[in-house]
């Protein structure tokens, strides 16, 4: 388990926008550096500081420092899953969300944990908010004046992503049509995000399925021979009589 599994990471909103710019940075090939550079000036030139002069070059780093962390610069165990996720964004345009989605789960699982119990809350009511979001998050993180302030980026992210829609009540969201996932490609990768999002990095099929971090989507039914016959990092144990249980290979 490395530190990324205990830490929050994400401190600022991450505009889905901004997430769709930096992968479009990397495909056309840009180097980090030139994706830095060209960020902090897009982002300038935009007018994304939430205040003027030195606390608004504070927040503007952060957010590019999300950003290069996710996409031009994660940690180097998650190279060759970024690189997987390039290529599919590359020959899936039309399903970016999805990719965009594991991608940034696998570099912040504080990411993941905050779609699962959002999920959750939404599988039993129409409407969440976003203090129960946080309670739930405490119980996993502790009670850190941290983990209420940057659950909030991740909630306002979600709304920003168009998968969580505000009610007319503040702090108060319901959830967004979800995008069918149709390919086995796609699926793969998302589970793969979820797992790299996962301390132990394993855990039975159906309960990858059926996470409720992935409310935003509907994943089709898949056994597990159709998802390692992609390639990928992934690998098959099966216990039991017909369970499947899938991790990653290390």
């Amino acid at each position: 388990m490395g530190s990324r599994h205990h830490s929050i990471g994400v401190k600022q909103v991450i505009p889905y926008e901004w997430m769709r710019k930096t992968a479009r940075f990397m495909l056309a090939g840009m180097s980090a550096k030139e994706i830095r550079q060209e960020l902090h000036a897009a982002l300038s030139a935009a007018g994304k500081q939430v205040q003027s002069g030195e606390r608004s070059a504070w927040t503007r780093t952060f957010l590019v420092n999300n950003l290069m962390a996710i996409w031009p610069s994660p940690s180097v165990e998650l190279t060759p899953f970024r690189d997987r996720a390039l290529r599919a964004l590359h020959e899936n345009p039309d399903q970016e969300l999805a990719i965009h989605w594991a991608m940034i789960s696998s570099v912040y699982p504080f990411w993941f944990n905050t779609a699962r119990q959002t999920g959750r809350l939404l599988s039993l009511q129409a409407q969440t908010t976003q203090a129960q979001i946080v309670s739930r998050l405490k119980e996993q993180y502790g009670d850190r004046q941290t983990v209420s302030r940057y659950a909030r980026f991740v909630v306002r992210s979600f709304v920003d992503w168009g998968v969580l829609k505000d009610t007319g009540f503040a702090g108060n969201y319901q959830r967004a049509e979800p995008i069918g996932i149709a390919t086995r490609e796609l699926t793969a990768l998302l589970l793969e995000g979820a797992l790299l999002a996962t301390p132990e990095g394993k855990a039975p099929l159906t309960v990858l399925l059926g996470s409720p971090a992935f409310f935003p989507f509907y994943l089709p039914a898949m056994r597990g021979e159709a998802l390692i016959e992609n390639g990928g990092c992934l690998k098959l144990v099966r216990y039991g009589l017909d369970d499947e249980l899938l991790a990653l290979a290390k």
